[in-house]
């Protein structure tokens, strides 16, 4: 059976899970969409318009697999200032310019955009949007609609609209209160009630039927009409045949104003970043761990974008809570998408009346915890503990934003990062130079078990972040691989937090990508996606012990070891080996060692050459020390340079009898014959029989390495077990064992 036959019957065995899925999701976007629209003073069925136009298109073009696309909680704010400058039919031509900006995006493959925006700017963006929407909403929310002058106003106004909750003249006006505080009752204790039947229904489902069953309670039961001032009702939600009809004329005349095209660019870049943080965020939830398409993502939502707008709807973003909600209910293709924007239609031509039920403070309650969700403490919290500096850049942004306008936010959030880090490196000129370097070389490894090695210099951040995850995405998920940052000498956090993202896609595909090379780098906190920094002598950096550092401290309790991860200057024991006489020996460090230091294993810094031909090499070798004298030897995998070597007059020893092992191995020694009659058949066949490492004898002891890098924790354990193995036949004939 050919693939494409598998995929086509894979489809269809999971379209009744897809399409449970899609309606789950539909019962959450259905008041959502209402709420979005009516917060950015739309009508309210242009969040359903968005919703279903992105559910048709972006399942059909989109490049995701279970994203969900609809209108989003970012472009809240931008889109009401759009609306109060532009008027509403000038919005629905700055939604279309901004789809048509949208997916030109995607034509250019800018997908990679997001990576130059730092993680703490993008939450403080995020966090000012969030207060952006709870300041507005909540007004609403308590029957106290107002209009003031900007974001902060509505925030500073929320304690009188609390008092003046108490004194309302209108009972109409209390009323909307009251059921805007049970919604957001529900909001708020819907996650803490377990009980599986309860959340077949979605917390804002539930506002919508109780809101509806309340309204019917009074109508038929009362006889009273509704208690809730019309005023606070959903206004009418036209039929299908209404919307069609009534069809908005986008007001293209504003479009050589400076205030359209700010409009436009302000929709585009809340547009973008949120749905590729969303498309980011949704592939670590996808069970099967695919990767998206960016790209084609975004030329999707543009197109959808384009249509909304003609139709008289808001943008269309990939939005992360309803894609989660459509992964936790089995959705696994593209088909949950599609089938929430034909739930959405079923529901506005069967039910669009009963809508007009809902009080609009029960909706803005949805979004006033929506708001709160965003600009929550605790995430304020949570990046404290990152680093001091990451509070720096997340309330520059968001004061920034709240104050002056979210284009400005976030760029500031970035101005600010790249400060912070040049004050951090204290040289702007060296930072910048290392910045524009091609710092990131990755090859295919022959030897060994690893499939991937990446090597990162000189400096990583949010940046030139873009360079290491091209050479990340080319990488199967389900092969091994090892990231080397030893000779990086600045990682910034928002790298840290997206190679964690790559780590957990990679174990859950089955692969295993491994970060080494930070142990000497410091930090000042203990989080794991602190920034970190090589060079020592600044004040406030300490030393942490990082995830690989952990795992060793396991490793030697596993092989009964000591383990110790400062650094040691005392490296004499390793002078007389050749392999360092044309070297010098920085540091020894994140030592594993047996009870009299003759078994050992650890990392270890040196230099070749000087000056301009200086080259710094970090490894991990193992060292065996020895009670006997044996000869001196160097033995490694025959290659290209041992053939030069032997060119050069240094002839390799043969082994009587084994001739493979003279084929595939290099044996060096000043005494040959002295090292021929050590090498026995036990010793020969374990070498054979086992992988290939450099392993050099300077009479008294044995050192044994890999490659010129840091090892893996896999390697190491390896290391570890042909170490052990070797030196039991070594020391077999003294009776001596580790």
């Amino acid at each position: 059976m050919t693939k494409k036959k598998t995929d086509i019957k894979g489809f269809f065995k999971a379209l009744p899970k897809n399409i449970f899925s899609g309606f789950v999701v539909s019962l959450i976007a259905l008041p959502l969409g209402l709420g979005l629209a009516m917060a950015s003073d739309a009508p309210p069925i242009a969040g359903v318009i968005a919703a279903v136009v992105g559910g048709v298109v972006v399942s059909i073009l989109g490049g995701s697999h279970v994203t969900i696309s609809g209108p989003g909680n970012g472009l809240v704010g931008v889109i009401l200032v759009a609306v109060a400058t532009l008027g509403l039919n000038g919005t629905y031509a700055a939604i279309i310019c901004s789809g048509a900006l949208l997916t030109l995006l995607g034509f250019l493959r800018m997908g990679k955009l997001a990576d130059f925006f730092p993680s703490s700017a993008i939450q403080g963006m995020l966090a000012a949007i969030g207060l952006i929407i709870l300041g507005k909403q909540f007004h609403i929310m308590m029957g106290n609609e107002m209009k003031l002058g900007g974001s902060v106003e509505y925030l500073i106004a929320i304690p009188s609209t609390i008092i003046g909750a108490f004194s309302y003249d209108n009972s109409g006006f209390t009323y909307a209160a009251i059921a805007g505080i049970l919604a957001l009752a529900i909001m708020v204790f819907y996650p803490k009630i377990r009980n599986k039947y309860f959340h077949l229904v979605p917390a804002p489902m539930w506002i919508v039927l109780l809101s509806i069953g309340c309204s019917y309670f009074y109508e038929l039961v009362l006889n009273q009409p509704h208690p809730v001032d019309p005023d606070y009702m959903i206004s009418e939600i036209p039929t299908g045949a209404q919307i069609l009809s009534d069809i908005p004329k986008p007001d293209f005349s504003l479009v050589n104003s400076f205030g359209f095209w700010g409009s436009v660019l302000a929709i585009t870049l809340i547009a973008s970043i949120e749905s590729l943080l969303s498309i980011k965020a949704v592939d670590q939830l996808d069970p099967q761990k695919r990767r998206s398409n960016v790209n084609r993502d975004l030329k999707a939502l543009g197109i959808a974008t384009v249509g909304s707008g003609f139709l008289g709807g808001l943008n269309v973003v990939a939005v992360i809570a309803r894609s989660s909600v459509n992964v936790n209910n089995g959705g696994s293709n593209r088909s949950s998408n599609f089938a929430h924007a034909t739930f959405l239609v079923i529901f506005i031509l069967l039910f669009s009346t009963q809508l007009t039920r809902i009080p609009l403070p029960a909706l803005m309650a949805i979004l006033v915890y929506t708001g709160y969700k965003l600009a929550s403490p605790s995430n304020i919290a949570k990046i404290f503990k990152i680093g001091k500096e990451q509070l720096i850049i997340f309330f520059t942004t968001l004061l920034v934003t709240l104050f002056v306008g979210l284009i400005s936010g976030i760029l500031s959030g970035v101005f600010m990062t790249f400060v912070i880090h040049v004050i951090i490196n204290k040289d702007l000129e060296l930072f910048i130079k290392n910045w524009s370097k091609p710092n990131v070389l990755m090859f295919k490894e022959k030897r060994g078990d690893q499939n991937y090695y990446i090597h990162v210099k000189h400096y990583c951040t949010f940046l030139n972040f873009y360079k290491l995850k091209e050479k990340l995405n080319a990488i199967p998920e389900t092969k091994d691989a090892v990231l080397d940052l030893s000779l990086c000498e600045f990682v910034d956090h928002t790298v840290m937090e997206n190679l964690s993202a790559y780590q957990e896609v990679f174990h859950k595909r089955g692969g295993h990508l491994e970060i080494i090379g930070l142990d000497l780098h410091g930090t000042d906190s203990e989080h794991p996606f602190a920034l970190r920094r090589l060079i020592p002598g600044i004040p406030f950096l300490t030393a942490n012990l990082t995830k690989r550092q952990t795992t060793l401290e396991e490793i030697a309790k596993d092989y009964s070891l000591k383990y110790e991860a400062d650094v040691k200057e005392d490296t004499e024991v390793l002078d007389d080996f050749i392999y360092f006489r044309t070297k010098r020996i920085e540091k020894v460090y994140n030592r594993l060692f047996n009870k009299d230091h003759s078994f050992s294993v650890f990392d270890i810094h040196y230099s070749e050459g000087e000056f301009i031909a200086k080259e710094d090499v970090r490894t991990t070798m193992l060292h065996i020390k020895l009670n006997h004298q044996i000869p001196e030897f160097t033995l490694d995998r025959e290659g290209f340079m041992e053939r030069l070597y032997a060119i050069a007059g240094y002839d390799d020893i043969p082994i009587d009898n084994h001739s493979d092992f003279s084929k595939r191995f290099y044996l060096l020694g000043d005494k040959p014959k002295m090292v021929q009659n050590y090498f026995n058949d036990d010793l020969v066949r374990f070498f054979e029989s086992n992988s290939y490492y450099h392993v050099e004898s300077d009479g008294n002891s044995l050192l044994i390495f890999r490659s010129q890098r840091t090892a893996g924790v896999k390697e190491i354990k390896k290391l570890l077990a042909f170490g052990e193995r070797l030196a039991e036949i070594v020391l077999r004939e003294e009776g001596l064992y580790i």
